[in-house]
């Protein structure tokens, strides 16, 4: 299997394969999509790729330059690198700026992006790691903004959108924070509460859900029109994407995987419930382990972190029991994998978050016993990549719907909707 941790920074962004036809924007929004996809592209490109005339693709690319949202640039051939250079197109880029932003109990980390979805400065504030009150929520979160404001030198009415992942179970029919693992209260308006004190709409989702389009914009998901991506951290969380959209479930909540049940009246989740695949893989889980293997009066002090490290180097060195932890993780995560491919067959599975510099996680043994738990020999066995990105991947993810709604807005004229 594929083990990455960076991605080649190509041009373009955005999903390179067609979706679903009926869900198509009107065709200048697909224009500007094929020419921010690409990155640069020539009116041939976009008249063979949206199978339209040519006279089509002069008329809408020159509305879309009149309007500030495209430009010519000049490009040299690409197959023989030298000649006349003929005329491309591409975003303007300063046409709108977007944050996003991810929230952990460690730190918080935002991006400041431009119209062509590249990253212009990252910024991280290091949290206290309790939980804590909205309000104090709200106050990380308005910091955090405005360092990377000051930081790329703009004004806080530059910014078009911002985009936040949380931590935690969003219900979007309100666009409320249903429950987080980071706040004392439960259905909280961070959004409403947010944007009453600055001056652009934020757009909420869970924080893997943003990580999975940070993989369908920017990462591997780009050519792919269905896959799912994993996340072991704190806990266990899942993303699928469907015909390029994101599948969020009937009420916005679905796709818990981590609160799947691998073992019944197996070990307590934080959810109160037993036997859910979290209580065999989070972080705390594990930590829980350590303190038991350990003994808890040599490193009850020490951080998760620290837990988790010094479990994975006694495990490096031969320390049998401290390896039966990780093996019997890796046993229930085969479980939960096994159990993605049966319900939706993609054909890429990406695992990813800090749990992934624990390499047990990604063990051939793991993989194995995952396709042996499926039934796949009337298929091709799904691949499985382990992607160890940094925050700022998924603070990047967090962009997508604020861009994908000044999208629809500035090109489309349709309003400032969620993706």
């Amino acid at each position: 299997m594929n083990y990455i941790t960076h991605i080649d920074q190509t041009l373009g962004c955005g999903p390179l394969l067609a979706g679903d036809a009926a869900r198509l924007p009107a065709l200048r929004q697909q224009v500007f999509e094929r020419v921010r996809a690409a990155g640069r592209a020539a009116r041939a490109d976009i008249t063979r790729s949206l199978n339209i005339s040519g006279a089509s693709a002069t008329t809408l690319t020159a509305d879309l330059i009149d309007s500030g949202f495209l430009r010519e640039v000049d490009e040299p051939d690409r197959e023989h690198g030298r000649g006349r250079p003929r005329v491309a197109l591409e975003v303007v880029r300063e046409a709108s700026y977007m944050i996003g932003i991810k929230l952990s109990f460690k730190q918080h980390t935002a991006v400041l992006c431009d119209f062509a979805g590249d990253v212009l400065v990252t910024a991280q504030l290091q949290t206290a790691g309790a939980i804590r009150t909205l309000d104090a929520l709200l106050d990380e979160v308005f910091e955090l903004c405005q360092i990377v404001i000051d930081k790329a030198g703009m004004q806080e009415s530059d910014i078009g959108a911002v985009g936040l992942g949380v931590p935690g179970i969003i219900n979007l029919s309100d666009n409320r924070i249903s429950w987080c693992s980071l706040l004392h209260e439960v259905n909280v308006d961070i959004v409403g509460a947010f944007e009453a004190k600055f001056p652009a709409p934020m757009f909420l989702d869970n924080d893997t859900n943003m990580l999975t389009l940070a993989e369908l914009w920017f990462g591997e998901g780009r050519d792919k029109t269905d896959f799912a991506v994993v996340t072991i951290e704190n806990g266990v969380g899942m993303g699928v994407v469907l015909n390029n959209r994101l599948y969020r479930g009937t009420h916005g909540v679905g796709l818990e995987l981590g609160h799947t049940k691998v073992q019944l009246d197996g070990a307590l989740c934080r959810c109160g419930q037993r036997g859910c695949l979290e209580a065999y893989l989070g972080d705390y889980a594990l930590a829980r382990e350590a303190l038991t293997l350990l003994g808890h009066d040599n490193i009850q002090h020490k951080k998760v972190d620290e837990l988790l490290d010094l479990l994975f180097k006694k495990a490096k060195a031969g320390h049998q029991p401290s390896e039966m932890v990780f093996q019997r993780a890796g046993r229930f995560l085969s479980i939960g994998l096994s159990n993605v491919v049966q319900l939706f067959d993609p054909p890429l599975i990406i695992i990813s978050g800090d749990c992934m510099r624990f390499d047990y996680f990604y063990a051939p043994e793991v993989m194995d016993e995952m396709q042996r738990l499926t039934l796949s020999s009337t298929r091709e066995p799904c691949q499985v990549e382990a992607h160890a990105w940094g925050d700022e991947f998924w603070a990047r993810g967090a962009t997508v719907p604020a861009l994908v709604a000044l999208t629809d807005r500035l090109v489309g004229g349709i309003g400032m909707v969620p993706a």
